[in-house]
């Protein structure tokens, strides 16, 4: 609970919080959408109940002169997700902003540039990550959630959980990564996670209570992809 806030905005706000949860949004959606509410209220004084459409126009119109269009995106369905949900309100002002449509194709790594990132990548969570990734076809999300349940080895097969759209999939299993992936395994031991997180080191990495920093990956890629000069920006696809 949050002492600064005022009672009424900071109970709603908890609702908020509470129906972003049932509707199935994941953590990092919630969080992306309550900061939009929050950053609303500190500019609206907490008075975001009955907002006109004049107000969101002059609100949107500086947010994006200090905010990229995905941050003001993300702030409007936080909003739209409040006024529906949470006051039960019509949003008032359903045509104020559509978004520039753009589409960046990702770079493409070639099996040979993924095998320098992986040889030259010094450490072994990391290294055995980027090559599962790159040879499952995998988001860095969908990556970083695996579980030992997860692995088919019978039928060489992966089960992606809650994959893009909140759905399941199944994805061809390499032989080659079993083996590298059953490797690692013996090394960690965690009892679930394939990729624990590396905060206690290895001798403790079976008692980890979650997987590795998605943040940590990302830098990591980025600067063993400086050490071998490689100049596409490649990262993987969150």
């Amino acid at each position: 609970m949050n002492s600064e806030w005022p009672t009424d905005f900071e109970t709603r706000y908890q609702t908020h919080l509470q129906r972003l949860k049932l509707a199935g949004f994941r953590p990092k959606t919630i969080e992306a959408y309550s900061q939009g509410v929050r950053r609303a209220g500190r500019y609206f004084d907490y008075q975001i109940h009955a907002l006109t459409e004049v107000q969101l126009t002059q609100y949107f119109s500086q947010l994006l002169s200090t905010h990229s269009w995905s941050t003001l995106k993300h702030d409007l369905y936080g909003l739209k997700f409040y006024y529906s949900k949470v006051l039960h309100q019509d949003w008032p002002a359903p045509h104020l902003v559509k978004a520039p449509h753009s589409q960046r194709l990702p770079d493409i790594v070639t099996i040979e540039q993924m095998q320098q990132i992986v040889t030259h990548t010094k450490v072994l969570s990391y290294r055995v990550f980027f090559y599962v990734l790159y040879s499952l076809g995998l988001r860095l999300g969908e990556g970083l959630r695996l579980q030992v349940a997860d692995i088919d080895a019978d039928r060489l097969r992966v089960q992606i959980r809650d994959a893009k759209g909140n759905r399941d999939r199944f994805v061809p299993l390499p032989g080659s990564t079993l083996t590298v992936l059953r490797q690692f395994w013996a090394v960690h031991r965690h009892p679930s996670l394939l990729f624990p997180n590396r905060a206690g080191g290895l001798k403790k990495a079976h008692l980890a209570p979650s997987h590795l920093d998605d943040g940590g990956v990302q830098k990591a890629l980025r600067a063993v992809c400086g050490d071998i000069g490689l100049k596409k920006e490649f990262r993987p696809i969150v």
